[in-house]
């Protein structure tokens, strides 16, 4: 599993304008949590935490806080802005020896399907699968052999079987599949299709409540 360094200062306010300004200063708040000890408030730089975010790997973090010491961890929740995709807050999840913990994982497909080969379109739906295991096994992804998908065949989340993981997400889940390339025509044509009749607007919200929202 990669690792990374990433450095912290601890903050004390959790005020909108105190969040704000740290923004503003390229700072996103965070929260570090472990079993057994109290949550840590603290704030990274964006610059650095953007490429662990915006990962298909799944790092293991040693997070460096000023006045606090160094403390191993994950990543385990981010929020973003609905409008700009900024990251607005962060969950870091403490590791201890011995203490299993739930992470996801990258799905890496390897081979090229029989399908495929015969003409089928492979479809990827799943790119992650969570699944709990101790810290020292978590891997940084996860291999599945495609090769031999027929067409019209699928892999489930409930096909994978890793020693040491136990698979979290849904087992009825299709991680990946070979469909027919006519099947794939009517999709994009009926999802192209202009609707005759008008929409209720819709209101979407991105992520998890930020501190100076609760």
């Amino acid at each position: 599993m990669a690792q990374v360094t990433l450095n912290g200062i601890k903050r004390e306010l959790s005020t909108r304008g105190y969040l704000t300004e740290l923004r503003k200063k390229g700072y996103v708040p965070a929260v570090y949590y472990a079993h057994g000890e109290e949550n840590i408030f603290l704030a990274v730089p964006e610059t650095k935490l953007k490429p662990i975010v915006f990962s298909a790997e799944t790092y293991l973090i040693n997070l460096e806080i000023d006045g606090v010491g160094t403390k191993t961890c994950i990543l385990k929740e981010f929020q973003l802005d609905p409008v700009t995709d900024k990251i607005i807050h962060v969950d870091f999840h403490g590791l201890k020896a011995g203490e299993k913990v739930t992470v996801e994982v990258a799905v890496h497909l390897v081979g090229t399907p029989i399908g495929v080969k015969e003409g089928g379109l492979l479809q990827h739906s799943l790119h992650k699968v969570e699944v709990e295991c101790l810290p020292t096994e978590i891997p940084d992804k996860i291999d599945v052999d495609v090769s031999n998908l027929k067409i019209g065949e699928s892999i489930h989340v409930k096909d994978l079987n890793v020693p040491g993981l136990r698979f979290v997400s849904n087992p009825e889940a299709t991680i990946v599949t070979v469909i027919h390339k006519t099947l794939h025509k009517e999709v994009e044509t009926t999802a192209e299709a202009p609707s005759t009749e008008q929409a209720e607007p819709e209101v979407i919200q991105k992520g998890k409540k930020t501190e100076e929202e609760k």
